[in-house]
């Protein structure tokens, strides 16, 4: 018990000592600078590129909010509608570039969800195709006229939007109740919305449109869908097969150009289902030379897909600046209902041990790691010796009767019948002597006088002749083995009549048995 106590002291002064050694020598590192080449648009943080002033401005304010963590096929199965559970989300908010892809599945799902009457937020510089499709005969792209190098830092506002004007609402829609100005980055993405494709196979598109004013970009053909396409192209079939052609435009200038609508009949064009909407809604134009959206929204099924194109409106940087923070809100949050902002794709996964996040950054978790470390010396030390190993003991198998056969065979077939009667004489013969009080090495006589007068069973003349007997045998007198027997059971007699001897050899006996 006491090593164990030992080896327990020692372990906890070892973890007190590391503990002590870790909040002493810990010093809070300070956040690192944020590139907006690398950004993180996760709600959970609070750097300049993240989005969780936005999701905390929207929890504090009323709305619900909630990050999923869960993949896009999880959300397809809860459905949306009035029959639905006011828990379940209404709004699906995907922000910036992710760190894990939309798998084809994924964004099958989650279409599959909007078409049933989901909305889809869409906050990017150059969105994923595969959560763009055809609606009606519509198709929106995007493209980007050079992304951020490694030196622009997301908190320094000249690098983001130096030489960009604020922007206006190019109509008044929902959208844009409420804002002014929007001051988006330079690095804004352009929406392009264009027809789209009839039929399965390669179709013909037009000019792109979008905005007023400014000659419009060259056109861009719609790629033929290859074997490696197929997935990406499932919604073009789907939609050319279920949504009619669209109706001539009555609302805004003709052909391929945008909806544009008066004050009054903004609620309802937003609300207008697949048959009716025509094309894409814009909302705000880019602001730089040439042609190019920055907000526009479309219905897709019973639902609407909402695609911006700037990331930084939302961004804890850029959410203080103009009305970016009243375009977040009209934008996200819309029609009301549970707001879910797919963390998910940034790597916060339900799998991921939530213990473990809580305390990344910290020393917590390398005292955690230095616990464990001594925990696991002590077993692998436990039945190890620290000093060089001892010897296996010996372990005598063979018993006393089994020596005491083996000497007294030899000593029969030798016929050494002296060497046996001195070998009992002798001890019997010190017996007597400590009876009697007397040496060792005292005379016969004087040994039988005191012994017959101390015990009064035995007299002192049968006491002497035996012990002379004995001494006669063992000195080389003639004997044979019946008169060694004799003299050897007068001796066991002798000392049973006195009482000595036996007792102690009885429980030396019995405890080697």
């Amino acid at each position: 018990m006491q090593g164990r106590l030992a080896i327990i002291l020692t372990v906890v002064v070892v973890v007190a000592l590391l503990v002590a050694l870790n909040a002493a020598s810990y010093v809070r590192v300070e956040r690192e600078a944020e590139f907006e080449s690398n950004p993180y648009r996760s709600t959970t943080n609070a750097g300049p590129t993240g989005t969780r002033a936005l999701y905390d401005f929207l929890a504090q304010t009323g709305h619900e909010v909630a990050r999923w963590t869960q993949p896009a096929t999880a959300l397809a199965q809860v459905g949306t509608g009035d029959a639905v559970n006011a828990s379940h989300p209404k709004t699906f908010v995907v922000v910036g570039e992710t760190r894990a892809a939309f798998e084809g599945r994924e964004a099958q799902e989650l279409l599959r969800w909007v078409r049933r009457g989901g909305r889809l937020v869409i906050i990017d510089r150059r969105p994923d195709a595969k959560l763009l499709p055809v609606s009606g005969r519509w198709r929106v792209t995007s493209h980007s006229f050079g992304g951020p190098d490694i030196s622009v830092r997301a908190d320094d506002e000249r690098q983001m939007t130096a030489g960009v004007a604020a922007v206006r609402p190019a109509q008044p829609t929902p959208l844009t109740r409420g804002v002014d100005t929007v001051a988006p980055s330079r690095f804004a993405g352009r929406l392009y919305f264009h027809p789209g494709t009839t039929g399965t196979g390669p179709g013909r598109t037009g000019p792109p449109s979008v905005g007023t004013g400014g000659a419009p970009p060259p056109p861009r053909p719609t790629p033929t869908p290859t074997p490696s396409d197929e997935d990406d192209a499932w919604w073009e079939e789907e939609e050319d097969d279920e949504s009619p052609p669209p109706p001539p435009p009555a609302q805004g200038g003709g052909g391929g150009g945008p909806v544009v609508v008066g004050e009054e009949q903004a609620v309802a064009v937003s609300s207008l289902p697949d048959t009716e909407s025509g094309a894409p809604v814009v909302h705000f134009n880019d602001g730089r030379a040439g042609e190019g959206a920055l907000l526009i929204d479309y219905v897709y099924g019973l639902g609407r897909i909402v695609v911006l194109s700037d990331p930084y409106i939302v961004s804890n940087a850029g959410l203080s600046r103009a009305d970016n923070l009243q375009l977040a809100t009209n934008v996200v949050a819309g029609p009301g209902g549970l707001i879910a902002f797919d963390e998910y794709h940034h790597g916060l996964g339900a799998a991921r041990n939530h213990t473990l996040t809580y305390f990344a950054g910290t020393p917590v978790l390398w005292m955690f790691a230095q616990g464990v470390i001594v925990l696991l010396a002590v077993v692998w030390t436990r039945s190890r010796r620290f000093a060089r190993p001892l010897p296996a003991p010996h372990v005598d198998r063979r018993s006393s009767l089994e020596f005491v056969s083996s000497m007294a065979e030899l000593q029969q077939r030798a016929r050494a019948y002296d060497l046996a009667i001195e070998n009992v004489y002798s001890r019997t013969r010190r017996a007597l002597a400590r009876y009697a009080g007397l040496q060792a090495n005292a005379p016969a006589s004087e040994v039988a006088a005191r012994v017959a007068s101390r015990s009064g069973a035995v007299e002192a003349r049968e006491v002497e002749k035996l012990m002379n007997d004995c001494e006669d045998a063992a000195a080389g007198a003639p004997v044979t083995g019946r008169k060694a027997l004799a003299l050897v059971a007068h001796l066991r007699d002798l000392e049973g009549r006195l009482g000595i001897r036996m007792r102690a050899r009885e429980i030396r006996q019995a405890w080697k048995r």
